[in-house]
C-alpha cells in the first residue's frame, strides 16, 4: 500500500468569463472562474491542430475576492492547485460527478496596463494599501495572490 500521493495542478491560460464571487453559508468567500488552456498536436497530414481546454476553479477567502476585484474576461492567469471531487444528486435523483481545481495560489499575469477595466479610484486604492508590484525576469509585472494571505502579503 502507498502512502504517498500527489495532487497537483498548474495552469497558465486565459479566463473565459468574468469571475463570480458568492459567499458560503459559513460566511467565507469563494469566487468561481473558468480558464482555457490551448494544447496541440500534429494530425495525421502533419499540421499543427490546437484545441482548447477549460478548466473550472474556485478560489478561496481574501485571494478570490482578489480575483474577482482586479480579473475580467481575457485576462492572463496562472495557477497553482490541486484537483477536487465532488458528487451529488439532482432533484432527479440522478448521480452527478465533476472534478474542478482549487486554487492554492494565484498569479496574475497581466500588467496593471493591461488591465484596463480599473479606474483611477482603484488605482489610488491599492497604492494607498501598501501593495507592492513584483517584476518578472522578462521586464514585465507579475502580480498575484497566495491562499491564507493577509492584506499586507498581497503583491500587485
Amino acid at each position: 500500500m502507498s502512502y504517498f500521493t500527489i495532487n497537483r495542478v498548474v495552469l497558465v491560460g486565459r479566463l473565459t468569463r468574468d469571475p463570480e464571487l458568492r459567499a458560503l453559508p459559513s460566511g467565507t468567500s469563494v469566487c468561481g472562474m473558468r480558464i482555457a488552456c490551448n494544447s496541440s498536436h500534429r494530425d495525421a497530414d502533419g499540421e499543427l491542430v490546437e484545441r482548447p481546454n477549460f478548466f473550472d476553479v474556485s478560489v478561496y477567502g481574501a485571494p478570490g475576492e482578489s480575483v474577482s476585484r482586479y480579473m475580467h474576461r481575457g485576462s492572463r492567469v496562472a495557477i497553482d492547485g490541486r484537483l477536487e471531487w465532488r458528487e451529488w444528486e439532482t432533484a432527479e435523483q440522478e448521480r452527478r460527478q465533476a472534478v474542478s481545481i482549487v486554487a492554492d495560489t494565484v498569479q496574475f499575469l497581466d500588467s496593471p496596463g493591461e488591465r484596463s477595466h480599473l479606474d483611477a479610484g482603484d488605482e489610488q486604492e491599492r497604492a494607498g494599501a501598501g501593495e507592492t508590484t513584483a517584476g518578472g525576469e522578462d521586464g514585465r509585472e507579475l502580480v498575484g495572490v497566495g491562499a491564507g494571505a493577509d492584506e499586507d502579503d498581497l503583491v500587485f
